[in-house]
């Protein structure tokens, strides 16, 4: 069923300036050099929640090491981490460590090139599944992000609250509509690159864009109030304390977090809850939590990582044992600290540590 809004709306004249556009000015990038469904696979994962510019680096050390879907089923999680190291978000990692052993044991390596397949896969959600679908396949599947939304809102005068998923279900919808079969490929990534380029958040740059014409928005002079999105919910502030532990041997205590959860099976130092702090009951939670006696010496300064959700609060101590072992930690040699994957909070600790 076509989506009332088409109504009216030169489809045609939108689709040739996107893909006219996109043709002229896309960005050259390692990813877009291949139609290889598992190096897109991995370059959509990485893109997520992260600049392209960081993404770069990642993408080429991470295609070096795993060149093929193979490769990474065969890689032991920890390494896997650890090539990740600093990019954040570590799930998407697990998933797509995990979606690859899955493609490998169940489909002989070969990734399936049905959409409703790909989208049983760990971490393959619409946008990824469509972006696969699109870009290696050539399958006329949406692939709708932020920059989709944003621009579509604004070309189309939605004013519906794009937080809510029903307006995503909408907007992918009037993609199908939109998107053109004998080049899918080139207009979902035209309209990600439109978003990320002309039709930014704030001050887009209307002079430049090629579907000026088109945009309802623009006409009406209301481009800078759309897209409708409702505020987040406010982030929880927790508070922890942090020890850089060194034996008498100049070793260094780490513990690897749950299997579960927030930075799952990622590695840091020893942490608390600060109120523990507050309790004056610091030494002895340390004494049960981990069997170990420590002398608390300075604090070596303040650590704040954001979240999507949570903002960590970090207060950094060092501190001294005579003790070499420890329950649900281990002691490591300073020079071999950079095996463990550690999340970008604990880096920053970690430096410290090596800048003493």
């Amino acid at each position: 069923m076509i989506d009332k809004i088409l109504l009216n709306y030169d489809k045609l004249a939108f689709q040739e300036h996107l893909l006219r556009w996109y043709d002229k000015n896309k960005r050259i990038l390692p990813w877009r050099k291949t139609k290889d469904p598992y190096k897109i696979w991995v370059s959509e994962i990485m893109l997520q929640q992260t600049k392209v510019d960081t993404v770069i680096n990642y993408y080429t050390k991470f295609i070096e090491m795993y060149p093929t879907i193979v490769h990474l089923a065969e890689a032991e999680e920890q390494e896997v981490l650890k090539l990740w190291e600093g990019l954040g978000y570590y799930s998407r990692a697990r998933n797509l460590h995990a979606a690859a052993k899955e493609v490998v044991k169940k489909y002989d390596g070969i990734i399936p090139n049905d959409p409703a397949i790909l989208g049983t896969l760990k971490g393959i959600g619409p946008y990824t599944r469509g972006a696969i679908s699109s870009i290696a396949f050539g399958l006329p599947e949406p692939a709708v992000d932020g920059n989709v939304m944003r621009v579509l809102s604004r070309a189309l005068l939605i004013k519906d609250n794009i937080s809510e998923a029903k307006t995503r279900k909408r907007i992918e919808n009037i993609v199908r509509e939109l998107i053109p079969e004998e080049n899918p490929s080139a207009f979902n990534q035209g309209l990600m690159e439109l978003g990320a380029l002309i039709c930014t958040p704030r001050s887009p740059a209307c002079m430049l864009c090629p579907v000026q014409t088109e945009c309802r928005a623009f006409n009406e002079g209301v481009e800078e109030t759309l897209p409708v999105k409702l505020k987040k919910k406010k982030q929880r502030i927790e508070p922890y304390s942090v020890f850089v532990i060194e034996n008498e041997a100049g070793e260094v205590a780490i513990e690897q977090r749950p299997n579960q959860g927030l930075l799952a099976n990622m590695w840091q130092f020893p942490m608390v809850e600060n109120e523990l702090v507050e309790q004056n009951l610091l030494t002895k939670t340390l004494q049960e939590r981990y069997e170990l006696t420590i002398d608390l010496k300075d604090k070596l300064g303040e650590v704040r990582h954001v979240f999507s959700h949570i903002i960590w609060e970090l207060d950094v101590y060092a501190a001294t044992t005579k003790e070499t072992t420890g329950k649900n930690i281990q002691f490591v040699a300073k020079d071999e600290l950079e095996q463990y994957p550690f999340s970008v909070s604990h880096l920053k600790i970690r430096e410290w540590l090596y800048n003493q």
